[in-house]
């Protein structure tokens, strides 16, 4: 009988990690080597605080919204994040001046609350207003939404009028993979297809659950309506030991919120949508936070964008 198909370990930049048994394969296939070897670029960081060493190489592509970095540290990288807003898999762009900046401070502030909780991340902690040194780890192929009110894709699917709270709150799966629009699939398309075992499915919605409870109360807390999110998980191996964390970003770019009183947007949907001020609703929501003061804006933001 046909062996069953196996998908390949993966390193945080998506790559597939080659048999290490064949040495040449190794060497001359596998994506990490090819890159460097063909296109190895060393980029400046101004203002990083690694710019002491004036050059560090770029460890993965140019991602949509983030660019990875090797760590100052076996283990690590360096998390970038970029002012480009995507959607719809990056058919619709544009370069918003201080986005970057807010999400990476919002996503900082997020994640180390989780690790204060217990909830495992690979955050280490923030260097500069865009970058943050991380762990490595080995990304899972899949998007993990956490819905507790019907918006999006969901109202589309289902015919539920966006806004109407759900019975309870429902995890879904995509396949990260943007040729294919990241298609929705089933625990047992993640099994069959050797995404995730079984028992790390079960480890990943454990921590979707425990995330959602706490970003529901710490949003509330603000005055804001979580509506759902999307986040990724990693694999972090520490010597022969594997354990599932949460991974990439949390932030306006992943969540939906909407506040409590107006239902006003604050989050990439002003964005997709065509409603402007996508740069003022983050500031609002840090500023809500905590993160920013009253009257401060991000460092490096540009003009202000018309609200819609």
């Amino acid at each position: 009988p046909a062996a069953p198909f196996q998908q390949p370990r993966r390193t945080s930049t998506g790559w597939p990690i080659p048999d290490e048994t064949d040495s040449v394969h190794r060497m001359s296939s596998h994506p990490l080597a090819r890159l460097l070897a063909i296109t190895l670029v060393t980029v400046t960081l101004s203002g990083s605080a690694l710019a002491q060493s004036a050059q560090v190489q770029v460890l993965s592509e140019n991602g949509k919204a983030k660019v990875l970095y090797e760590g100052p540290e076996p283990g690590t990288l360096i998390q970038h994040f970029k002012d480009d807003a995507t959607a719809f898999n990056a058919k619709k762009h544009e370069v918003i001046d201080g986005k970057g900046v807010l999400n990476n401070r919002i996503s900082e502030y997020v994640f180390q609350h989780l690790n204060e909780i217990g909830v495992p991340t690979h955050f280490i902690r923030r260097l500069n207003m865009r970058e943050q040194l991380i762990r490595e780890v080995e990304i899972v192929p899949l998007e993990v939404v956490v819905r507790n009110t019907a918006a999006g894709s969901l109202s589309q699917r289902l015919g539920i009028e966006e806004g109407t709270q759900l019975p309870r709150s429902i995890i879904e799966f995509y396949y990260k993979n943007d040729a294919l629009n990241d298609p929705m699939v089933s625990e047992e398309h993640i099994t069959a297809f050797g995404w995730a075992s079984p028992q790390e499915i079960d480890d990943i919605m454990a921590l979707a659950i425990r995330v959602n409870d706490f970003l529901s109360g710490l949003f509330l807390g603000v005055g804001i309506r979580l509506v759902d999110f999307k986040m990724e998980c990693g694999r972090l191996w520490e010597n022969d030991l594997m354990r599932i964390v949460v991974a990439d970003e949390i932030s306006p770019d992943s969540c939906r919120l909407w506040d409590i009183k107006s239902n006003e947007k604050l989050d990439k949907d002003r964005f997709r949508r065509d409603l402007g001020g996508l740069l003022e609703a983050y500031t609002e929501v840090a500023k809500r936070l905590g993160i920013l003061m009253e009257n401060e804006r991000p460092a490096g933001s540009g003009p202000v964008l018309v609200k819609g």
